[in-house]
């Protein structure tokens, strides 16, 4: 308790009384304050490409040894389907059929190829001077003080200031 009684005393005993008033002050400078910030500005890149060009391109229809291979094939399952020799034909007809018209397909190749120009945004990082205010100086009485505002003053410029004396 006493501990905090003598805290409580010194803390009011260094207790300064201060005086403050108001007056005029006249500008005697004023200078831009800059920031600097960093923003994204998007620019395009470009570069050229090889791009295939398509083509449909015909069968050269099926060789002999294909329409064979279906001719056997099919009646190997003719037979085996039907037990018989009748489906064994009707089968081997079929196989060829079918093999031909697989050879006879068409589909799409490349052809060649063509330059294309690609393009793409891409954001780059830049720093950019932004005005953020003022630096004054303002002259009270023989002293020069200085203030940072976001209020555009010209140098003689009658302000209103606030003094305050506080003694140490």
């Amino acid at each position: 308790m006493k501990y905090i009684f003598t805290l409580i005393m010194i803390f009011a005993a260094s207790v300064v009384n201060a005086e403050s008033f108001y007056t005029d002050g006249r500008v005697v400078s004023v200078d831009k304050n800059f920031t600097i910030r960093s923003v994204k500005q998007p620019t395009q890149q470009c570069r050229d490409v090889e791009v295939p060009i398509y083509g449909t391109q015909q069968g050269g229809g099926a060789s002999g040894g294909d329409v064979l291979a279906g001719m056997i094939i099919g009646g190997l399952l003719g037979k085996g389907v039907t037990g018989k020799d009748d489906g064994a034909a009707v089968g081997a007809v079929m196989g060829g059929i079918i093999a031909a018209d697989k050879g006879n397909k068409s589909k799409q190749v490349i052809t060649g190829y063509r330059m294309e120009r690609q393009c793409t945004t891409v954001n780059r990082i830049v720093d950019e001077r932004v005005h953020s205010g003022y630096n004054v100086d303002v002259r009270v009485g023989d002293f020069i003080t200085s203030i940072t505002t976001n209020r555009r003053y010209r140098v003689g410029d009658r302000i209103p200031v606030t003094v305050s004396i506080n003694l140490r």
